[in-house]
C-alpha cells in the first residue's frame, strides 16, 4: 500500500528526516513512535506532500508519488487526520462533513453520512453546530469523520487522542479497532504506546529523523529498555 525510502526532509537549512523509511501492507494498522521533536510529523507532511523531501521515494499504491502537490495525494486515497483536528470553524458539523464526500477507494460499501454518525453517535446532535463549538473530543470526531467521507485507502492519523479525556480517548481506540476489523489500512502516531501495541500490528520508532526500531507488537511489549530508551515511558 505504501512505501516510504530513504526520505530527505528540510525545512529551509534544517534538515529533519535522515533517510526515514517505513512500509504499511494493505489492511495495516501500522504506527510511529517517538519523542516530541523527532520527525513523526514531517513525516506524514512528506508523504501527503505538505513539505516535499529533496531524495527518496514514496511508492503509494504502486505509484511514485515524490514531487506529486498535496491535492492530487488526497485524491490518490490518502486521508489525513491532522495534528490539532483542523476541522472548519465556520462550517457546521454536516457541512464539514459532505464538504469531503468522495469514493477515493472505488468502495461497493463507502462511508457516507449515516454510516459516519453511526461511528460517532455523538455528533448526531451537534449536526447543525459550528465546527468551533464543539469539544476537543467531538472535534477529533469529527476530522476522523471529515476524512472517512472521503473513503481514503490509507488513513493517517497524526496524534490520534493528545489532549482528549480518557472517556473520549477510549471512543477513539474504539473507532480504529472498528476500522481495523473492516480491513481498513491505517498509520497512525500517538504517545499511548499499551493501546497501540494492542490495536496496531507492527510499529515504527522515530529518533532524531530515522528510524531506529521496528517490530512487531510482540517484540515491543517484551523490550522495557527499548520503550525507557526512546519513548520515556
Amino acid at each position: 500500500m505504501l512505501k516510504v525510502a530513504n526520505l530527505e526532509t528540510s525545512y529551509g537549512e534544517s534538515q529533519v528526516l535522515f533517510g526515514m523509511s517505513l512500509e504499511i501492507e494493505r489492511g495495516e494498522v501500522v504506527t510511529l513512535l517517538g519523542r516530541n521533536g523527532m520527525g513523526k510529523t514531517t513525516t506524514v507532511h512528506s508523504i501527503i506532500g505538505i513539505v516535499p523531501p529533496q531524495a527518496g521515494s514514496i511508492t503509494f499504491d504502486g505509484r511514485e508519488i515524490l514531487g506529486t502537490p498535496d491535492y492530487k495525494i488526497a485524491q490518490l486515497g490518502i486521508g489525513l487526520v491532522p495534528e490539532g483536528r483542523q476541522v472548519f470553524p465556520n462550517l457546521t458539523v454536516m457541512e464539514n462533513l459532505v464538504a469531503t464526500e468522495d469514493n477515493r477507494s472505488g468502495s461497493a460499501d463507502p462511508w457516507n453520512l449515516e454510516k459516519v454518525l453511526a461511528m460517532f453517535p455523538a455528533l448526531h446532535a451537534r449536526l447543525g453546530n459550528m465546527g468551533n463549538q464543539l469539544s476537543g473530543g467531538e472535534q477529533q470526531m469529527l476530522a476522523i469523520g471529515r476524512a472517512l467521507m472521503t473513503n481514503p485507502k490509507l488513513l493517517i492519523l497524526d496524534e490520534a487522542t493528545e489532549g482528549l479525556a480518557p472517556l473520549v480517548r477510549d471512543e477513539i481506540w474504539k473507532c480504529l479497532e472498528s476500522l481495523k476489523a473492516h480491513g481498513e489500512s491505517i498509520l497512525v502516531i500517538d504517545k499511548n504506546v499499551d493501546t497501540l501495541a494492542r490495536i496496531g500490528d507492527r510499529h515504527y520508532i522515530v529518533e532524531r529523523g530515522k528510524v531506529v526500531w521496528s517490530g512487531d507488537s510482540g517484540a515491543l511489549r517484551a523490550d522495557e529498555d527499548l520503550k525507557h530508551r526512546y519513548l520515556g515511558v
